[in-house]
């Protein structure tokens, strides 16, 4: 996959045409094969985890206890609060897969206004360069869309509310971060690291595999490198 990112930074970067010997690629060819790629990506990382089981049963993005209940889970099964850890743990990633519907939209949004610049970027950035463009583009947004989502989902169990409590003493004494005094905020921030890490999954099985590519120009700009 190294060989394949140093051989597209050439293309970026050599002036003034980008374009390489194989197929004489443009910038627009370059940068219209990226879009096309991370349209591709973000589509089916959000049909992968928007379903029944896409958090749950994928242990690359399931969102595990926040820490103060990790900590504490031993005492919990041992007080008889087995069943209450288990519920919260699959209502938190249920939670998840219902609010990651919601991303789509914004997501191939952003990557609509990608710039040449910003293709540079990622194509130049490393292995997390896609997840960075993806956070700087839509963090902000889509967790104001995941929150109600996810809140809806987990108010209903007591052990959240529970949570809820003892985590927002514990973050005013500093012992938890202000992010996850909140069942609801540490489920979002999860629930979008596990999706900007499957968008860049799906990125990059198309650069190693350019005729798993949907888009021609994926194909051209992939497939010549």
């Amino acid at each position: 996959m190294r060989a394949i990112l140093r051989a597209i930074a050439i293309l970026l970067v050599s002036a003034p045409a980008w374009a390489l010997d194989l197929g004489s690629l443009s910038n627009a060819d370059a940068a219209g094969g990226l879009k096309e790629a991370l349209t591709q990506g973000a589509g089916r990382a959000v049909e992968l985890l928007g379903r029944d089981g896409g958090f749950l049963k994928n242990p690359k993005v399931k969102i595990p206890l926040p820490g103060v209940l990790q900590q504490a889970e031993p005492l919990l099964r041992m007080a008889g609060r087995g069943k209450d850890v288990d519920q919260l743990v699959t209502t938190m990633n249920r939670a998840a897969e219902a609010a990651v519907p919601a991303a789509k939209a914004l997501l191939l949004a952003a990557v609509k206004s990608m710039t040449v610049q910003d293709a540079k970027a990622i194509l130049t950035g490393g292995d997390d360069s896609v997840t960075q463009y993806f956070r700087s583009k839509t963090q902000d947004a889509l967790t104001q869309r995941f929150m109600p989502v996810v809140k809806k989902h987990t108010e209903r169990l007591a052990v959240s509310n529970q949570y809820n409590q003892l985590a927002g003493q514990a973050a005013g004494v500093g012992l938890v971060k202000g992010e996850d005094a909140k069942i609801e905020g540490y489920v979002t921030r999860k629930a979008l690291d596990g999706l900007y890490l499957m968008i860049a999954e799906e990125e990059r099985a198309i650069r190693k595999s350019p005729m798993g590519a949907a888009g021609s120009l994926a194909k051209k700009v992939f497939g010549a490198l």
